[in-house]
């Protein structure tokens, strides 16, 4: 009888922590962005350290950065502070980091790490590729 019990004990404690919803977590959506390295709203990604935030992308729009290296990332503008507010980061002078309006968090745009409290983790990351002259961005 005790058996029944610590199992059926079990199986609420699975259901009740292990399938609720995930909270603090940016929710997926789907992006597919696509714009030729050569339009004049990338101009900034010319050069490293170089970023541009484009809209109607993701969550709150798209952060897109060169990075020291040259490679490009991609993240959503979505904090990861609250992420339920959709409070939209913005670029910092100079475009190393961003800001959350909301909560005052910052996060470094080379990898989307929090740099500055109340943040704990980072920006949410999508897939960048260079296909020709076309910069993609896909999750």
């Amino acid at each position: 009888m005790m058996k029944l019990l610590y199992s059926i004990l079990f199986i609420l404690v699975l259901f009740t922590t292990g399938c609720g919803k995930d909270e603090g977590y940016i929710p997926e959506v789907g992006v597919n962005f696509s714009m030729p390295v050569t339009d004049p709203r990338l101009s900034r990604l010319s050069s490293p350290g170089g970023a541009v935030v484009i809209n109607g992308y993701g969550i709150a729009g798209l952060v897109l950065y060169r990075r020291t290296d040259n490679s490009y990332v991609a993240f959503d503008r979505c904090s990861s502070v609250n992420p339920e507010q959709k409070c939209a980061v913005n670029l910092d002078d100079p475009t190393i980091t961003v800001t959350d309006p909301c909560s005052g968090a910052k996060f470094l745009l080379e990898d989307g790490s929090p740099v500055k409290a109340p943040a704990v983790r980072g920006l949410k990351q999508y897939t960048v590729a260079i296909s020709g002259q076309n910069l993609q961005v896909t999750n």
